[in-house]
């Protein structure tokens, strides 16, 4: 079975593209016990660019084609589950959809997903027979057995939480939004999977769905993912990922245009957005003030200098901070020896070397006290720059 893992860049802004002069390194609220990165901060990862597709619906480019209408497509990227001996029927692909029909049973991605963005457009050909849950009934099943209902209800009620866009058995949808049958229908499925570890639920998942591009669950508490006729238990164990699944209720329905993106990790999981463990902070600090020493290793004079103290809005290395405490040091009694007219010309240069400490300073990185800060701020206010 495939497996497509969520990556998160962790590269570094070019310094070619960012000045280390451009005073935003220093710029809004510090790195904390639950944010590894400042507020604006320029070493914080850039989004990988991701192409739109050419018209709403279409795949973008970073997605997982699961079906695109040819046969190829969905031998390459779905399996029955019940055995051949056991099923009357199987599913097919023909005229740019996949048809599911009675005694098929389920099909599934022979990938595995967790937490994914998913497409998929349905349609019944026409009206069938059959009223309530017997008319059209189908399903998409997400990684651990939760359910978006499909059902042709377009002038046929039934019990609201196994409506189409219902999340099976826990919450209705907040409209109907179907097309009458014999037209396509589409649903856009954002998943967060329920996350329970030891009995313990960190996070009990959401399900947002749009229906024909209408919002009908909005961020939906899965309270365990519902059943037939039952509920389940919140602190039941759910798998990290999982194939998806349509289902087969006995009746025909139609698929096509399925695909899927996996989403980035939550803090809960270890991912680096958002509010993270003051451990996982911690170590996030430590790995992105070594890249950003590293970075430092190929530059001079002030740049270097800078760039050092950046480093320590993450975290501190006493190796790192005598090199840079000399440097500041070196460059602010060369400041003093100039003379008014030379200093003029460095106003910039200070400035930057002037903020960059008292950011520092007043986020606890460094003392009050420094005296290097100190005699810098002296030559600022005394060049009337600090007004």
């Amino acid at each position: 079975m495939k497996y497509y893992p969520i990556i998160l860049s962790a590269t570094l802004l070019s310094l070619s593209s960012v000045s280390v002069f451009a005073g935003n390194a220093f710029y809004g609220d510090a790195p904390d016990a639950n944010h590894p990165w400042a507020v604006h901060d320029l070493n914080r990862p850039q989004p990988p660019r991701v192409e739109p597709g050419a018209t709403v619906g279409d795949a973008p480019s970073d997605a997982v084609v699961l079906f695109d209408g040819t046969v190829a497509s969905f031998q390459s990227n779905w399996q029955h589950v019940k055995p051949q001996d056991k099923r009357k029927a199987d599913w097919t692909a023909q005229d740019g959809y996949m048809l599911g029909v009675g005694g098929a049973g389920y099909i599934e991605t022979q990938a595995q997903f967790g937490d994914c963005q998913l497409h998929i457009e349905w349609s019944h050909a026409q009206q069938l027979p059959g009223t309530g849950q017997g008319r059209g009934n189908s399903g998409v099943f997400l990684p651990g057995g939760i359910e978006v209902q499909v059902l042709d209800n377009y002038n046929n009620p039934t019990y609201s939480d196994g409506t189409a866009g219902a999340v099976y058995g826990v919450m209705p949808p907040a409209a109907n939004a179907l097309r009458a049958p014999g037209q396509w229908q589409s649903y856009d499925i954002i998943f967060r999977r329920p996350i329970v570890r030891d009995g313990v639920v960190l996070d009990e998942g959401s399900m947002t769905v749009l229906m024909n591009g209408v919002v009908v669950q909005d961020s939906t508490p899965l309270d365990g993912g519902g059943g037939w006729k039952k509920r389940k238990p919140l602190n039941q164990p759910y798998p990290a990922v999982g194939p998806l699944s349509l289902q087969d209720h006995g009746n025909p329905v139609r698929y096509r245009n399925i695909w899927v993106r996996p989403l980035r990790s939550r803090p809960v999981e270890g991912g680096t957005d958002g509010r993270l463990s003051e451990t996982a902070t911690n170590a996030k600090r430590a790995e992105i003030g070594a890249e950003v020493r590293a970075s430092a290793a190929n530059m001079q004079g002030m740049d270097q200098t800078m760039r050092l103290l950046e480093a320590f809005m993450y975290d501190f290395d006493s190796v790192a901070w005598d090199v840079c405490n000399r440097q500041v040091t070196e460059s602010i009694g060369e400041l003093r020896a100039l003379a008014t007219a030379e200093l003029r010309l460095r106003k910039k240069q200070v400035m930057h070397l002037h903020n960059a400490l008292s950011y520092l300073q007043r986020f606890g990185t460094i003392s009050a006290d420094y005296q290097p800060a100190k005699e810098l701020h002296g030559i600022a206010d005394a060049m009337g720059w600090l007004k």
